[in-house]
């Protein structure tokens, strides 16, 4: 009888005593989060309930299990297997810990500094060190579980004296990750691109969604997303447009007949930008720049808070200018002149001049 009762009160006691620690510190944590509502931290630590509660049933079995006396025989491989399990969730938890703690942090910076740059910049930062200490959390787990096997242990010392040599090696075989890793960090602290910032690489226009210490990922407006290694950041130009500030200057080009009327198309520019909700009020200007035999370059100036305002600024003025001429000013629109040439008065015509003022004329039959 007591073969039986000492494995079940001893596997029983654990698991019972694990959920009872458990449901009292979740009901802590979750008491301290109604009390403080200004920090989001109780109830972010309220997320490692999982790898608490395995932490402390692991140590519980690991500590209790020699009093067991259950399979008798096997106590070295369960006994390594719970300090397998008791490493792995320590480190589970440690993870989730310096999540929660990371997080609050960043939520505090956020709520008392209202700069947008300077908040995307450290959630850039927030999460490549995240990152690190995930990695580096992982590793130290992964190589205290090997050495908990005795053959490990034996092949550490000859690791250790060959270290130099696979140092030498694993640092030219991993060239390009090292070279990825080292901008990835310049990238964080430096402060070059940061995470929800608006740039152009390669042509293509998007917003950063992802930095990793190896790769960063851009969301293009058509929602694709542009892979490329941090290294193209550091060794390549590129367009950052949130730099500096996010508010942008916007151009709208139209190619017009020399009669279109400027002032009138002022007016309607103002009009056009007061019924924009997307324009912030800095700037508004139109302006001919240019002017070729046929037609007239005009150019709007148009600004707003951000680089995706300012497209549907650009878009509301193009679109809506075009539909004010077409039913208010279509003279001024740009046509195919298929009429003769005017002679000055007096000319006298002969044969080859009469020719070449009839030109035009034949060329747009044509």
């Amino acid at each position: 009888m007591e073969n039986v009762l000492r494995p079940l009160i001893v596997l029983g006691g654990s698991v019972v005593l694990t959920l009872l620690i458990g449901w009292v510190t979740d009901r802590l944590l979750r008491k301290a989060d109604e009390r403080q509502t200004e920090t989001p931290l109780w109830g972010l630590l309220r997320r490692g309930r999982v790898p608490y509660q395995l932490l402390l049933c692991a140590a519980l079995l690991r500590g209790s299990y020699d009093q067991a006396d259950l399979l008798p025989g096997h106590e070295v491989s369960v006994a390594r297997a719970l300090t397998l399990v008791l490493i792995g969730s320590a480190a589970w938890l440690i993870v989730r810990i310096s999540a929660a703690i990371v997080d609050t942090t960043y939520s505090r910076y956020a709520r008392a500094h209202r700069d947008p740059a300077r908040v995307r910049r450290v959630r850039t930062q927030v999460s490549l060190i995240m990152r690190v200490v995930t990695a580096v959390v992982g590793v130290v787990a992964v190589a205290a579980m090997l050495l908990t096997f005795p053959a490990m242990r034996a092949a550490g010392a000859s690791l250790l004296a060959s270290a130099g040599v696979l140092g030498i090696v694993a640092g030219v075989a991993a060239q390009s990750t090292l070279s990825n890793m080292f901008a990835g960090f310049q990238i964080a602290f430096g402060d070059m691109v940061r995470m929800g910032d608006t740039v152009v690489v390669d042509g293509e226009w998007g917003t950063v969604d992802e930095i990793t210490l190896t790769f960063l990922t851009v969301r293009t407006w058509d929602e694709r997303r542009i892979t490329m290694p941090v290294s193209y950041f550091t060794s390549k130009p590129f367009e950052n447009w949130s730099r500096g500030g996010a508010q942008m200057t916007g151009i709208v080009f139209w190619h017009l007949d020399h009669t279109a009327p400027m002032e009138a198309m002022r007016e309607k520019l103002r009009d056009l930008l007061r019924e924009c909700p997307a324009w912030d009020g800095r700037a508004c200007d139109l302006s001919v720049t240019d002017s070729t035999p046929s037609t007239m370059e005009v150019r709007a100036l148009v600004t707003a808070k951000d680089a995706d305002d300012v497209w549907k600024v650009r878009v509301h003025v193009r679109e809506g200018m075009i539909r004010w001429l077409t039913e208010q000013h279509p003279y001024a629109l740009p046509r195919v002149n298929t009429a003769d040439a005017t002679p000055p008065p007096g000319t006298h015509f002969t044969h080859q001049t009469r020719r070449a003022y009839e030109t035009p004329r034949v060329a747009g039959r044509t």
